[in-house]
């Protein structure tokens, strides 16, 4: 897949073509969830994809709370696999399907991308990001106002990965992906919509 320099967002609207997948990616705390819950009408409380009529819109929340009333006994760090595990297999699923998706991931884990990039080029759509660039200092009051706080070794690794990941995307140089975006918070709080364009040939999306 060729790649396009990463653009900041200057418009309310973001249009992709029909079937691609979505990826909005950042630090942990960085606001995924929270875009994700203004652009769609989420609560948090979703255990399966939510179809908007547009495009299924996948949380790693809802992999989480389909998984909370088997898994309550386990101490949450020992369910991430699990809930990561389903969380990418409903993404592939979709993905598989035809579907326009919109879905949420970690992005400092590379072999992610790499993996749905292969997995859009074996049903001839593309992988698009939009990475939800904020300041670490930031991301960590993200983390603590959800409740939810990685340990420090584990957010220094992701913000590591980050660095490297936001400066190959600002120099066009991220492989996996057809287009990519990159946010600040403000920009991201203006953005009021991702839309999807008609499949070409008058193809319908069969849901």
């Amino acid at each position: 897949m060729a790649t396009t320099p990463a653009s900041q967002a200057s418009v309310e609207d973001l249009n992709y073509p029909a079937g691609s997948l979505v990826l909005l990616a950042g630090l942990p705390g960085a606001g995924k969830s929270t875009l994700l819950d203004r652009l769609y009408g989420l609560h948090g409380d979703e255990r399966e994809p939510v179809h908007t009529g547009e495009a299924w819109v996948i949380d790693s929340r809802q992999s989480r709370n389909w998984w909370a009333r088997y898994l309550g006994p386990i101490p949450p760090r020992a369910r991430i696999p699990i809930v990561h595990a389903t969380h990418v297999w409903r993404i592939a699923r979709a993905l598989l399907g035809g579907h326009s998706v919109v879905a949420h991931t970690r992005g400092t884990w590379p072999h992610i991308l790499y993996g749905f990039a292969w997995l859009a080029r074996r049903v001839g759509s593309e992988v698009h990001l939009i990475m939800l660039d904020v300041e670490p200092r930031i991301a960590r009051e993200g983390q603590r106002s959800r409740g939810r706080v990685v340990t420090g070794a584990t957010f220094a690794r992701h913000c590591r990965r980050w660095r490297v990941l936001i400066g190959r995307a600002r120099g066009g140089a991220l492989p996996p992906a057809t287009g990519v975006v990159v946010l600040d918070r403000p920009a991201a709080n203006l953005l009021r919509a991702i839309r999807f364009d008609e499949r070409r040939g008058g193809e319908q999306d069969e849901r």
